[in-house]
Formats: structure tokens, C-alpha cells, sequence
């Protein structure tokens, strides 16, 4: 069982856990990682998005974040972030690396699967410059389906217009876009 920490709207923990299962049941707020890989290629800059397993609990099989994640109960934003990458995709990176876009908070619900998901997150967000093929990254199966290098502009045009199923917010695409000089 995963337990998070319970935390306040500004992500201070509580002094409370909850098991992953129950915070998505009763929308309980927690914390997640999320970091965007980034790279220029021909004087253009990509974006590293993933598409998740069609087993995740949500969104299965959508374009997501390069890297995101739950925060284990104990655990820091940085902390979590490096071990998202490592796990997720192979990538070692040291914290004076990831440069912090901000914070955000969201909650939404949903069904996957046939049973109700609800979503209550404060989520720092990362961006990491990190030039790879998309093909040489290692991936955890059971997390992410693949990889791909996307256009900036045109990962905002596909999640302005839905041309593909994703799970990217356009808000946290302008936190990114806002710190970042491209």
C-alpha cells in the first residue's frame, strides 16, 4: 500500500497519511512531481511527452508529462522527481538541474475503468533540459507505453484542440512556457 501525505492547499503536509486507493476515492489532497524534458532539435524546442499504460488507474493510454508522480508520505518534491525519472524513463539527473516552473493546485473526477477516480493534487512543476533519442530512453512498462519528442507549438495545438487523447493541462503547459526561454 501507498501511503501520501495529506496536505494543505500550499502542500505543507498535515501531519496525516492516506493510502493512495482512499485519497482517489474520497478526492483527499495530495502531492505529486512533475517534470517536462525539453531539447532543442534544428533550432527547434521539444517536449518529451509519454503515453501512459493502458493499465494506469487513469488516463490509460494518453499523452502525458515527460515524468510525473506521487509523492510517498516522508518524501519531498525534488526527491520524488529524480526517482520518477529514474524509474520511469532511465534518467539520473541532480536537483540543480530541474528548474522549478511552480506550483499548482487542481482537482478533477473522472471514470476509468468503471469506477470513479477523484483527483485533488498540489503538483510542483520541473522543467530538465536532456537531449536523448526517444528510442534509447528506458521505460517502465507497467507506467509508460512509449515515448515521443513532440514540437512545442505543436503539443500546445494538440492539447488546445484535442487532436489526441491526452491528459496535459494547458495551464501547466503556460507555467512551463512562462519560465523557460525557448
Amino acid at each position: 500500500m501507498e501511503l501520501l501525505d495529506i496536505v494543505k492547499e500550499d502542500g505543507t503536509p498535515t501531519g496525516e497519511t492516506v493510502a493512495r486507493e482512499i485519497a482517489h476515492q474520497k478526492g483527499i489532497r495530495h502531492r505529486t512531481s512533475h517534470v517536462w524534458l525539453l531539447r532543442k532539435k534544428n533550432g527547434i524546442t521539444q517536449v518529451l511527452l509519454q503515453k501512459r499504460s493502458l493499465e494506469k488507474d487513469s488516463y490509460p493510454g494518453c499523452y502525458d508529462i515527460s515524468s510525473a508522480g506521487h509523492i510517498p508520505a516522508g518524501d519531498d518534491f525534488i526527491q520524488s522527481a529524480l526517482r520518477e525519472l529514474k524509474e520511469e524513463l532511465g534518467v539520473s539527473a541532480a536537483e540543480e538541474e530541474l528548474i522549478f516552473c511552480g506550483c499548482r493546485q487542481f482537482e478533477y473526477r473522472e471514470q476509468f475503468h468503471g469506477q470513479e477516480f477523484w483527483d485533488n493534487q498540489v503538483s510542483n512543476v520541473y522543467a530538465l533540459w536532456y537531449d536523448r533519442e526517444a528510442e534509447a530512453f528506458t521505460v517502465q512498462k507497467s507506467e509508460v507505453d512509449s515515448v515521443l519528442w513532440m514540437d512545442w507549438e505543436s503539443c500546445i495545438d494538440m492539447v488546445k484542440h484535442g487532436k489526441a487523447p491526452n491528459c496535459i493541462w494547458l495551464k501547466e503547459l503556460e507555467m512551463v512556457s512562462s519560465t523557460i526561454r525557448f
